[in-house]
């Protein structure tokens, strides 16, 4: 598969955010699941499609239309190593850096140092002030829309390994809640793992 494919959906592309709440209104786990995987390709192929910065941007800020509960409803419990479940991942991480955007910039700030490698993939702006950290989990989730989505994959994964690094870190100076802050820390780890798999599966052309 080339760097610039653009995977079609497997349905025709959805026409309006009503479809996907009406998705993610159903109760049936097997019609819920179908249209989780639906929807993730008909996002992905509608924004590799377009060469439309706008109809990117639209999907960048879908959590602003929608909501995160709606998405949630629709991908949160799809595999890790799914579409919608890489969806979901890319979303979530980018609703947590936009409401606690000095919390993500502590992390990111107490990790770079010990993650180099990772630092350099994600590709943070210096220094990373909580504004740049905003626009890098944009630029992130946007090039999923255009670019190479195995490459936003890998920043993302990459983003990951840097602020769980960084919350481990903090855990070290500081006895309060380091319980909770170390099981985060090694959530993101397993995030950014499955976000690396993700983006082999695409590569592999095997991300469904």
């Amino acid at each position: 598969m080339s760097d610039n494919d653009s995977r079609p959906p497997r349905r025709p592309a959805l026409r309006s955010s009503g479809e996907l709440e009406a998705y993610a209104g159903s109760s049936d786990p097997a019609q819920l699941s179908e249209a989780a995987h639906e929807t993730a390709a008909a996002l992905v192929g509608t924004g590799r499609a377009a060469h439309d910065p706008q109809v990117t941007a639209k999907l960048v800020n879908l959590v602003d239309e929608l909501g995160i509960s709606t998405l949630a409803e629709l991908w949160a419990d799809r595999p890790a190593t799914s579409l919608p479940g890489a969806l979901w991942r890319l979303y979530t991480l980018r609703e947590w850096v936009r409401r606690d955007p000095v919390g993500a910039a502590r992390d990111y700030e107490a990790g770079r140092g010990s993650a180099e490698v990772a630092h350099a993939v994600a590709g943070s702006a210096e220094p990373p002030t909580p504004e740049a950290l905003q626009q890098l989990t944009d630029q992130i989730l946007a090039g999923v829309f255009e670019g190479d989505l195995a490459v936003a994959l890998e920043r993302a994964s990459a983003f990951c390994r840097v602020v769980s690094v960084g919350r481990a870190h903090r855990v070290d100076d500081q006895d309060s809640a380091a319980s909770t802050q170390t099981t985060r820390a090694a959530a993101l780890l397993t995030t950014a793992s499955d976000l690396s798999r993700c983006a082999a599966l695409w590569r592999a052309g095997k991300l469904d």
